[in-house]
């Protein structure tokens, strides 16, 4: 957690607390929820009523979970880690736990059940106060962000991840499922679980070693593939900033620290093929080869060379 997030989480809990104040006292907030409530968007702009009933289903918390569930699942099969389903699966919790207490315990009925003109509605026993759609469309989008490999995919994943929440609350505006402070304490309890997942690091990376420690012992106890053994790298490497793996926790699990380092020199040494040492003779115990004598090896088949025979011809000698 950075300065910037920890003043983020503080303002955002401070924006939290003034919208429910201003619900609870029946403020200007509730009267600008009866008047957009009045006004019937969907009755303005009727054409525009079929495509946003499907657009709202992106805040819908069943198929935007399966949907980010599947493609972070391909991510861990990819990464053999299972972090990116971990933080899904802590931020749907905490998101669940805290909007769905602050629902019941205010029990806000929404502005088609509502029963009095220009009053809050609270503690009716309805369940629509923060709006779970758009707290759901902070979070469930937000995590791809958050998960993001690179500082540009980060950023611009936020903006769609932003803008998507953004769309979602005011649809459920448009078709009275909600008020305006309804998606506006939504908004707020969607980032508060944002900024709170860096506290969470900790607690994730204990639960990962543990789960894949026993993934590894029903593997190896089924007779699959051994658990993988970190390659040593060298001190070149270590120094350009390779990319390493050290066993931690109590059975040993492997966890990475960091990952494609610049400044890869190579395999390290340890990995390059040998052969077997052979015994090398010193040049004083080899056996000498004179310079007259032959260097081929003596075969049985080839008859020895004698001494060439010379004949004298007209004067002149010939050897044959």
């Amino acid at each position: 957690m950075t300065r910037t997030r920890h003043w983020l989480f503080g303002g955002t809990v401070a924006v939290y607390a003034l919208i429910v104040l201003g619900v609870l006292t029946t403020s200007s907030l509730v009267t600008l929820d009866w008047q957009v409530m009045l006004f019937r968007p969907y009755k303005q702009w009727p054409d525009i009523h079929a495509f946003l009933d499907y657009f709202v289903v992106l805040g819908q918390r069943g198929p935007t979970a399966v949907a980010v569930a599947a493609w972070l699942g391909w991510r861990c099969w990819r990464q053999r880690n299972l972090h990116p389903l971990l933080v899904l699966g802590v931020a749907l919790l905490m998101l669940n736990v805290t909007v769905g207490a602050a629902k019941i315990g205010m029990g806000r009925l929404g502005p088609h059940y509502a029963t009095t003109i220009g009053t809050n509605e609270m503690w009716l026993g309805g369940d629509i106060f923060p709006s779970g759609h758009t707290a759901n469309a902070v979070v469930t989008w937000g995590v791809l962000a958050y998960l993001a490999t690179t500082p540009l995919r980060r950023r611009i994943l936020s903006v769609v991840a932003a803008l998507g929440a953004l769309g979602v609350g005011m649809t459920t505006v448009y078709l009275g499922t909600h008020w305006v402070s309804d998606v506006l304490l939504g908004w707020a309890a969607g980032l508060l679980v944002m900024l709170a997942l860096p506290w969470c690091e900790p607690g994730m990376a204990w639960a990962e070693a543990r789960l894949m420690a026993v993934f590894w012992r029903l593997r190896a106890q089924l007779g699959g593939a051994p658990r993988p053994v970190p390659v040593p790298a060298s001190p070149a490497g270590v120094t350009a900033g390779v990319s390493r793996q050290r066993a931690v926790g109590e059975d040993g699990v492997l966890v990475r620290e960091a990952a494609a380092a610049s400044g890869r020199q190579g395999r390290a040494p340890e990995t390059w093929p040998h052969h077997p040492a052979r015994p090398h003779t010193a040049r004083s115990e080899r056996t000498p080869v004179t310079p007259s004598g032959s260097r081929r090896p003596p075969h049985a088949d080839r008859a020895p060379r004698t001494a060439p025979v010379t004949t004298t011809v007209r004067g002149r000698s010939q050897g044959s």
